[in-house]
């Protein structure tokens, strides 16, 4: 069957964060998302593959930031059949009570926060849109995120669509849960063996490698 696949870049992200940190799984942030919808998906033909986040910017305290991901955004810009969809980053100064204050302190305090505004909107709007162009047989949905959970739905009950959605935060939400096709979980070990090469070469002829602060990627099987 023709099958798209719609990823929640900064769900996947820190689902992989996640896994590095608890699983002791190594660097697996160098990830070709291409070669990973085919192994989630291996006896459909993969038509496209939407990468949905927001450009970052370096903040005092994570200095690179802003660097690190634009020679990742970089390297899946040489993919075939990947597209990237951008929503923003709004920060804002917000006060907001102390936990368990102590006596003579603020009872609030002023902090930065950052949102990431438009990635589930323009994710759920592709999926619609590409749902009823009839682009696609099944969908995979790469995400954890609950806001998803009535966009999937309308492409199951009423374009007739299967919807596979793969968590790379366990556990599923409910929410995605009552409405998709069939679910699985992102396991660090398909993850490591869809790392990108070392060096990625664009069509320029450039080499495009992964941050040095990055720890060795797992060579490529």
């Amino acid at each position: 069957m023709r099958a798209a696949v719609y990823i929640d870049g900064f769900n996947l992200y820190y689902g992989i964060r996640a896994m590095m940190r608890a699983r002791g799984a190594g660097e697996l942030r160098w990830l070709d998302i291409l070669e990973l919808s085919r192994k989630l998906l291996p006896r459909d033909d993969v038509v496209v593959v939407r990468y949905f986040t927001a450009l970052v910017d370096d903040r005092p305290d994570q200095p690179g930031t802003a660097a690190r991901q634009r020679a990742y955004l970089r390297a899946l810009g040489t993919l075939p059949g990947v597209e990237l969809h951008f929503g923003t980053f709004r920060t804002r100064r917000v006060r907001l009570p102390r936990s368990n204050s102590k006596p003579g302190e603020p009872r609030t305090v002023e902090v930065l926060r950052t949102e990431e505004k438009g990635s589930d909107v323009n994710l759920a709007t592709y999926l619609l849109l590409d749902g009823f162009q009839d682009r696609y047989d099944v969908a995979a949905v790469v995400t954890n995120d609950s806001d998803l959970a009535e966009p999937i739905r309308v492409v199951r009950e009423q374009l007739r669509k299967e919807v596979f959605v793969v968590t790379p935060q366990p556990p599923m939400v409910n929410e995605l849960r009552r409405v998709t096709t069939r679910v699985r979980d992102l396991r660090p070990g398909v993850v490591a063996r869809c790392q990108l090469p070392v060096p990625v070469i664009d069509a320029q002829g450039r080499e495009i490698r992964p941050p040095s602060t990055w720890g060795p990627i797992p060579p490529r099987p």
